[in-house]
């Protein structure tokens, strides 16, 4: 008798001959990024220890602070992209963009909300307790990074890309 090949038995032995799920992501730039996300984050708690003398677990899951987050992700994810497919790809130049957009805005528009937060919740905390809005929770101050905590932040994705290779 002839067999015959319905195209769902081919498309069904097709993927199964390409298609190889495995259980730990190979995503290199995409783990660059979380693990250097992750490592500001954890190194948060001991640069927060240093500065006030005191340990903050808080940290670790806020914005805001030594080093900063946000610029460790992108460069990393960045500075993977470019030792992984090359600096000529299309890949690369969004990242990079990606990159001086959060770091820009991590160093201007969240920092000066930030500072201006800061003044607000001084001002509420001088009004009279008869005032409608003396007893507002405060806002949130650690919004954005000095220069400083940017930079650290790409130096610090910079060495979890170049150590992820």
């Amino acid at each position: 008798m002839d067999e015959v090949i319905t195209a769902a038995d081919a498309s069904s032995s097709f993927r199964s001959s390409t298609y190889q799920p495995t259980t730990i992501p190979s995503n290199l730039p995409l783990l660059s990024a979380f693990l250097a996300f992750a490592l500001a984050q954890f190194l948060k708690l001991f640069t927060t220890w240093y500065k006030e003398k005191r340990w903050d677990s808080r940290r670790m899951l806020g914005s805001g602070g030594m080093p900063s987050s946000h610029s460790a992700t992108v460069t990393s994810l960045a500075v993977t992209i470019g030792l992984h497919e090359g600096t000529g790809g299309p890949a690369f130049a969004i990242a990079v963009v990606l990159a001086c957009v959060v770091m820009y805005d991590a160093s201007g528009v969240r920092l000066h909300a930030g500072q201006q937060a800061e003044l607000l919740n001084q001002i509420v905390c001088e009004l009279p307790p008869e005032h409608p809005v003396s007893n507002v929770r405060p806002l949130r101050d650690s919004l954005g990074h000095t220069p400083l905590q940017v930079i650290a932040g790409a130096i610090l994705g910079c060495v979890v890309a170049l150590l992820m290779q």
